[in-house]
């Protein structure tokens, strides 16, 4: 791999000589991860020496891969013709934040009372056992938190909001504690003792208390920690255990932590001691910091690294990725944050005042040319949801057969929109891949296995096993065929089994009972006779399967018959996510050895519905590649880290970007609850004031959790904005209540004034 360095990138590798502390604040497509990936293949060849290691910190599972393939090609292609290329994967180790834990604890589990083998019960799992601690707990204590609804609600509506709401709620709120409290250090023992109310508005903390405690019995019950305890115990053990630290300072003298706008007070304690008297590098761009709104992450210790005088800043401002005028966008929402925005924390702490700069003249990746065709524009018309909607799709429709050799993007601020995206794509034959919580081929999947394994769970039904036939005839596309998609024959064949009383005297006839030789269709028909017979071939075979193998064997088995395509890659494709939830599965039913295939089929349902994601599904969670004259629907938090040629924003409005007004509503607080409280933010709170031994004021972390929403959400328009690299459509929408529609959202009338005064400009030059 070559790769050449610009000026600000090679001001950088003067770290290879110096060492010591460099903070990078990269810009969007300024090549951070391709500097970060060089620098670390250059300290392995010149600084790294017997079993020592460069150690990259990174955010994500998929830029693990990333990183390794990035610096393994570094390796082993060396510009020195005469230099001996290097062991591949020798001298480095990429891990996130997780990763890293699960390493150091592995090191000395006992230390920490684990056993060598301990299990990592993962979110999955997690989510599970928290969502029933809290329906349980809303039961024991039905009037605890009554104090916090809206006082204007009528009995019926509060009793509704007790039975429906509450316990999603409570399992938030909890979810939000524990993960504070584990951030602290802080165990339900030390909270017990520490709490110094259980009544008024400390109720909110003995509900954590209790769920928490409930919870740690529950993990201790299946011998195994979650996400959480595994860094917390991995600090542990290095605040603990000195020689476990020397030693892994001596294994990683070198620490390049990646995406470092996402670091958390754990990462940064860890990094900190790991790197006390060695080397550290953090890389990241803090006007891209999405990540932060009830999470352990925050922009502020990559921000206070920086300015910190034993670190060398080493900005980098320049980005080929995007032509002038979407540049020239992104500095203007920086620029009026910072000067005008109308509320004066946001003004001072939402972005860090830097620009992005184009790539100067003969640069290896120059900008895009902004040429008048490629479309940069606000779209100020109001429009109902359905109606932007209809303009993208429209949008798209005319653009894509004209550019097949481009990318494009609909990029939406939640994933129940990129649902309905998705929907109308699909409904218009215009190709798409989804990155949402999961992808409607997933869905699809999911929702076809389950019915096939509830009609193995009661082989007998007559229903379920048409059913099943359905599944097969259309793959993954059960829901949605109706009844025109089939031909004569398939519908002979399914209204035939729906009524079948005599299952088993199709399934295993004898000569004097044989469903087939009486049903009319078949002896008339002799193509319906063969399709049911084929049929009862498959069916059968999935039948033994059921009784011999385990679930995940099982799942393969069926997938084998289920997605078969003359399309090869299609079939690899559709046989690889039948794999990923064979495996799932199979952990599904060792976590609950007392599942049958009904429950099993629920998990699935849970994932058809989108109640439910599995980790590890989707192409965005190893690695996303847009294809060209495909259309990508994202989410904009995961669109970071890409990019198109052509983006489209949408709900660009002042209910999913506040700007901290009066008029403002925001995603965390709920119409039932009074006085507008956003009860996680008041639960994190309450454990922070624990800690520190200080009084609690209710309200107060609301106020605050609106400013560091409003901060977030300018963050991420700035991000939606920079993933396009030629064209850039925004649209907004009047949302779906008619008493209250809602407006454009601030930063985009601050977009679209200057959208309007750079174009009278142009014309009058």
């Amino acid at each position: 791999m070559t790769f050449t360095l610009r000026a600000d990138q090679q001001k950088i590798l003067a770290f290879i000589e110096t060492g010591g502390r460099l903070g990078v604040s990269a810009v969007p497509g300024s090549g951070k991860t391709a500097i970060l990936s060089y620098l670390a293949a250059r300290l392995v060849r010149e600084k790294i020496h017997g079993n020592e290691e460069v150690l990259i910190v990174t955010f994500a599972n998929s830029a693990v891969d990333n990183f390794a393939r990035r610096i393994r090609g570094f390796l082993t292609s060396h510009p020195d013709d005469h230099a001996i290329p290097l062991l591949p994967d020798v001298g480095y180790r990429v891990r996130t934040l997780h990763g890293l834990a699960h390493d150091i604890l592995r090191e000395r589990p006992a230390l920490l009372g684990l056993p060598e083998d301990f299990a990592i019960i993962d979110d999955r799992v997690s989510d599970q056992l928290l969502g029933d601690i809290a329906v349980n707990w809303v039961k024991a204590n039905p009037l605890m938190l009554d104090a916090f609804v809206d006082p204007t609600l009528d009995e019926n509506r509060r009793k509704w909001v007790a039975r429906e709401r509450w316990p999603g709620l409570v399992k938030s709120m909890a979810r939000s504690f524990i993960r504070r409290a584990k951030d602290l250090q802080l165990t339900p023992r030390e909270l017990r003792d520490r709490l110094p109310d259980t009544s008024g508005a400390w109720q909110i903390g003995k509900m954590g208390l209790d769920i928490y405690e409930d919870y740690e019995r529950a993990l201790a019950y299946r011998g195994g920690i979650d996400f959480d305890d595994l860094i917390r115990l991995a600090l542990l053990g290095l605040q603990t255990d000195r020689q476990l630290l020397d030693r892994l300072r001596a294994r990683w003298p070198f620490i390049l932590e990646d995406e470092a706008q996402d670091s958390s007070e754990l990462q940064e304690k860890i990094l900190r001691l790991l790197t006390d008297r060695g080397n550290w590098v953090r890389v990241g761009d803090p006007n891209q910091s999405i990540n932060t709104t009830f999470t352990t992450s925050s922009i502020r210790y990559l921000s206070e690294f920086l300015e910190k005088p034993d670190v060398s800043a080493r900005p980098i401002y320049y980005s080929g990725r995007s032509n002038q005028r979407i540049i020239d966008l992104a500095n203007f929402l920086i620029d009026w944050t910072v000067v005008d925005h109308p509320n004066s924390t946001v003004k001072a702490l939402a972005f860090r005042p830097q620009h992005i700069e184009s790539t100067p003249p003969a640069d290896p990746q120059p900008n895009p040319i902004d040429t008048p065709d490629d479309i940069v524009t606000l779209y100020h018309q109001p429009l109902s949801p359905e109606r932007e909607l209809e303009v993208v799709v429209k949008s798209i429709a005319r653009w894509l057969p004209e550019h097949l050799d481009r990318t494009v993007a609909v990029l939406v601020p939640d994933n129940q929109r990129g649902f309905k995206v998705a929907e109308q794509l699909k409904a218009q034959d215009i190709p798409h891949d989804e990155m949402l919580r999961s992808t409607s081929g997933t869905r699809e999947a999911a929702r076809a296995l389950g019915h096939i394994l509830r009609y193995l769970a009661s082989p007998l039904s007559g229903p379920l096993l048409s059913q099943a036939y359905r599944v097969l005839s259309t793959r993954f596309e059960v829901e949605e065929a109706d009844e025109d998609a089939f031909n004569a024959v398939q519908k002979a064949v399914m209204g035939g089994l729906r009524r079948c009383e005599k299952v088993e005297a199709y399934l295993w006839p004898r000569p004097d009972l044989d469903w087939l030789a009486e049903y009319k269709p078949a002896i008339e028909d002799q193509t319906i006779r063969s399709e049911l017979i084929d049929f009862r071939t498959t069916i059968t075979r999935w039948l033994e399967a059921s009784t011999q193998l385990p679930i995940d064997q099982l799942i393969l088995t069926i997938a084998q018959d289920l997605y078969q395509s003359a399309d090869v890659e299609q079939a690899a494709r559709d046989l690889a996510l039948a794999h990923k939830i064979a495996v799932v599965l199979r952990q599904i039913a060792n976590d609950h050895p007392d599942y049958r295939l009904p429950g099993l089929a629920a998990e699935l349902d849970r994932v058809a519905n989108n109640e439910q994601r599995f980790i590890g599904f989707g192409e965005d969670d190893l690695g996303f590649t847009p294809r060209p004259g495909r259309v990508t629907v994202a989410t904009m938090h995961k669109a970071k880290g890409l990019e198109w040629d052509r983006v489209y924003l949408l709900g660009v409005n002042n209910y999913d970007f506040p700007s901290g007004e009066a008029h403002d509503t925001y995603r965390s607080e709920t119409w039932y609850i009074r006085d507008g409280l956003a009860l996680e933010a008041e639960a994190v709170a309450q454990v922070e004031a624990i800690q520190r031994g200080e009084s609690y004021l209710l309200g107060v972390a609301t106020h605050k959790a609106r400013t560091d929403y409003v901060e977030e959400r300018l963050r991420l328009l700035y991000v939606g904005i920079t993933r396009a690299k030629r064209e850039l459509i925004i649209t907004w929408n009047t949302g779906s209540r008619d008493d209250s529609p809602r407006q454009p959202a601030a930063p985009f009338l601050a977009l679209y004034t200057f959208m309007e005064e750079q174009q009278t400009k142009r014309m009058r030059d």
